[in-house]
């Protein structure tokens, strides 16, 4: 399995345009950061988790031209808004597209696509199928899917495990039947928002000791804000095994 980090960042904190921090300014290719998204290529499938608003950036840069279905963590729309850019792959691949989500997604998806759903459609919306998953295993292309039930604050989000990787983002709780099922991981992936107290995500200290606690053989951090600090100073300081994550950075898993 090939993963692909499309973009390792967030929303939160202050606009780029308004900032002028050591992160913001900086000419390290790694603290450019788009919206939280990952790649899988796995098998002859190609998946991606979540269409940020950069989502149309990111295929391109990752050269992308394959798209077999679209995994939705959950409904914010720095995880829905790039959705109507997967026209492209519709008009090539002349299939409708598969999206995973569980049902407050897809009837949130439904609402601010409405669009897409009417029974009138302008030619050339984007051709979606939805797929309502629930806490229960589901399988794409005979590939086994495991949902991972987490906790953005009061809202339920899902991360992802794929044989022995997983991805969790927009988190700041993890149920202990959802660490049930992160055992035996090559790679984890996590949000690390920043280093102070954030309501529903993980700081970088929180983030450090659940990774720990997990205990996948090698762990890296996404959805990271400026607030975090440069790359090349907080990646040194992390314990062995733990990593920031940067956009563009591949890794393998058996």
């Amino acid at each position: 399995m090939k993963i692909t980090f499309l973009g390792t960042g967030t929303s939160q904190g202050v606009p780029v345009i308004t900032c002028d921090c050591a992160v913001c300014t900086s000419l390290d290719f790694r603290d450019k950061r788009f919206r939280a998204s990952i790649h899988l290529q796995v098998q002859d499938q190609s998946w991606v988790v979540d269409t940020g608003p950069d989502f149309r950036l990111q295929m391109l840069h990752a050269s992308i031209k394959q798209l077999d279905a679209i995994l939705f963590t959950h409904e914010h729309k720095d995880h829905t808004a790039g959705l109507d850019d997967i026209r492209p792959f519709n008009f090539a691949q002349k299939k409708d597209m598969p999206i995973y989500g569980r049902k407050q997604v897809l009837d949130q998806i439904k609402t601010e696509f409405a669009y897409v759903f009417s029974p009138k459609k302008y030619p050339g919306v984007p051709q979606i199928q939805t797929v309502e998953i629930d806490e229960n295993p589901f399988e794409i292309a005979g590939i086994s899917v495991i949902p991972l039930p987490v906790w953005h604050y009061k809202l339920p989000v899902f991360g992802f495990r794929v044989g022995n990787f997983a991805y969790i983002t927009d988190a700041n709780r993890i149920p202990e039947e959802t660490l049930s099922k992160l055992e035996g991981l090559d790679v984890l992936v996590l949000n690390a928002l920043q280093k102070t107290a954030h309501i529903s995500h993980f700081t970088l200290e929180e983030a450090i000791e659940m990774a720990k606690k997990i205990g996948a053989k090698r762990t890296y951090f996404t959805h990271i804000s400026h607030r975090l600090g440069l790359h090349a100073e907080e990646d040194k300081n992390l314990p062995e095994g733990i990593h920031l994550a940067h956009d563009g950075l591949q890794i393998h898993v058996d």
